[in-house]
């Protein structure tokens, strides 16, 4: 969906912040990683998590139910930042 493409965006973001020094393409597979990550984990149905789950902040970080969908839209929204970056920065330099 249109928000988990957003969510991978701000994660990326996020990534490039902390890891300024870092690459585009580290930040694209690190934010990848994360996104799947925690999507993967939605699959996992311990006590704690579902109880984690259930806090609405905590809903809205961590997600509630597994969709394949959602890995699309973090490839997307995670390529669409790593190319505006990229493109930014290259021309930039000119």
């Amino acid at each position: 969906s249109m928000g988990d493409g957003l969510y991978a965006v701000m994660i990326y973001w996020l990534c490039r912040f902390i890891f300024s020094q870092r690459s585009f393409s580290f930040c694209f597979v690190s934010s990848l990683a994360f996104c799947f990550t925690i999507e993967f984990l939605q699959l996992v149905q311990h006590p704690l998590l579902i109880s984690v789950r259930n806090h609405p902040l905590l809903r809205l970080l961590l997600g509630q139910g597994f969709l394949w969908s959602d890995l699309i839209a973090y490839i997307a929204g995670s390529a669409i930042a790593f190319l505006l970056d990229r493109s930014f920065h290259r021309s930039k330099k000119k």
